[in-house]
């Protein structure tokens, strides 16, 4: 696929004031990651925790992983005062919020040397409400875009990318500047992380809940499974039945009818094998950035304000790619970009701490963060039925985050207990971890090239 669409016609879709909203929401999707991935690990470092167990902590990242096996109840159960407030999306987004805010609060009060399990399950409360928020938010951002919209796609995965960066990285860099100043410490940082969650939960009444036809399309298919049913069983029973077929039968159904089972399932091993290698990278970088000798400072100004900024520039850049030459393609790309950012950490792990070598990892591996993720979001975003986004959404990204969490988290003990703590030859490890995720695209890169040629000719886009 490629379009005929000017840079400057392109640059115009960013003036529709709902991917304003789309990146608004991102920066709630990525925050929770500071609270509990990034922040927490250099908590438990300075409390002199393993990195076997600091690995082990992030655990709880699971619950990114499983969030589809809930992501039905989003698409389909209408919180009471809360939906006729704010409606089906937004009402999810600032419920699940509410919890983390309360997580964020404990943590703050909490010793958590002396109550690591406590600790572990306050982590484990804001990645379940967060996660749950992602299947709102991504679902929002589906949603809020016509079915005739879909050449501005790649333009709101852009939104959405930067928007995660933000939250994560440019607000997930004050803590590490804090954490430096003088009768600061780690309960204070997180007494104002809170103050930075209240600030986003505001954000949710100022976006416009978007328009849908989602409920007309599940109270026909309940009307046609009651019509089915109604022979075999009482009137009250069948509705039951057909809002439980409907709400968990339905949305996988669907997608399988419409990739076919061996496309689909080619499709899910795909988004499941992409990011493994980065993922591992991800979990152990702040414990290498303190272990090599960069203070918190450094690891603000680069590892949080340098590749927030830089991403959110190539996610821009990225999502022309995208645009202009198809998202199979900036997949490709992404994916080599990744082996060769991990790979200038295996440098820096010979080398020391030398900031220029940082400075040139950090540029590297904001590329790679950038064009990968507005690349995965429009895909898994092409691969949706509008009627169930917030399920459809939530099983394709939870694959994804599967191998991101779960795995990941024994990148500590990969580290102690296999490699016998050779930083350098685990990065050189977590690159070659890339290279299966690449052949497979490789074999199925026809089929997906149909598949985004049918996604976009839907809204009259030259291809």
């Amino acid at each position: 696929m490629k379009s005929n669409l000017s840079i400057s016609e392109y640059f115009s879709y960013f003036k529709d004031k709902r991917l304003i909203n789309v990146f608004i929401f991102g920066m709630s999707s990525g925050f929770p990651w500071v609270l509990i991935g990034s922040v927490m690990s250099a908590w438990l470092k300075d409390e002199g925790l393993s990195r076997s167990m600091i690995g082990l902590f992030g655990i709880v990242f699971g619950a990114y992983s499983i969030n589809f096996l809930w992501s039905p109840l989003v698409d389909r159960v209408k919180l009471p005062l809360l939906y006729n407030w704010l409606g089906q999306r937004r009402s999810w987004i600032l419920f699940c919020q509410c919890f983390i805010l309360l997580g964020v609060i404990l943590l703050a009060g909490l010793d958590i040397t002396a109550h690591l399990g406590i600790a572990a399950a306050l982590c484990l409360l804001i990645a379940i409400a967060s996660a749950t928020q992602d299947i709102a938010i991504d679902a929002f951002r589906i949603d809020t875009l016509d079915e005739n919209e879909s050449h501005k796609a790649t333009a709101a995965a852009a939104m959405a990318t930067s928007g995660w960066w933000s939250g994560y990285a440019l607000l997930g860099a004050i803590p590490f500047y804090m954490a430096d100043m003088p009768n600061i410490g780690w309960p204070q940082v997180y007494y104002f992380l809170a103050g930075l969650m209240l600030l986003l939960m505001s954000c949710v009444f100022w976006a416009k809940e978007p328009k849908s036809n989602r409920e007309a399309v599940h109270a026909e298919l309940e009307r046609i499974y009651q019509a089915k049913l109604a022979s075999t069983h009482d009137n009250h029973m069948s509705k039951i039945f057909a809002w439980l077929a409907v709400t968990v039968i339905d949305p996988f159904k669907t997608f399988f009818a419409r990739n076919g089972v061996k496309t689909a399932l080619a499709l899910l091993a795909f988004i499941f094998l992409f990011k493994i290698g980065e993922a591992f990278l991800a979990r152990m970088s702040i414990v290498f950035y303190k272990e090599v000798g960069f203070s918190n400072t450094q690891i603000a100004n680069y590892s949080k304000l340098g590749t927030g900024l830089i991403t959110i520039v190539f996610a821009f850049l990225g999502s022309i790619f995208n645009h202009k030459y198809g998202i199979v393609k900036g997949l490709f790309i992404s994916g080599v970009a990744m082996a060769a950012s991990n790979l200038m950490f295996s440098w820096i792990a010979l080398a020391g701490p030398q900031e220029h070598l940082y400075a040139m990892a950090i540029i590297v591996d904001g590329f790679t963060q950038a064009w990968s993720l507005v690349a995965m979001v429009a895909f898994i975003s092409m691969l949706c039925d509008r009627a169930f986004s917030a399920t459809h959404y939530a099983l394709l990204a939870s694959l994804g985050n599967l191998g991101r969490t779960l795995l990941s988290s024994y990148s500590g003990v990969v580290i102690d207990d296999w490699l016998g703590g050779n930083w350098s030859l685990f990065f050189i490890l977590t690159a070659l971890m890339v290279l299966p995720s690449l052949i497979f695209l490789y074999l199925i890169r026809h089929k997906l090239y149909q598949l985004e040629n049918s996604y976009h000719s839907k809204s009259g886009t030259i291809i």
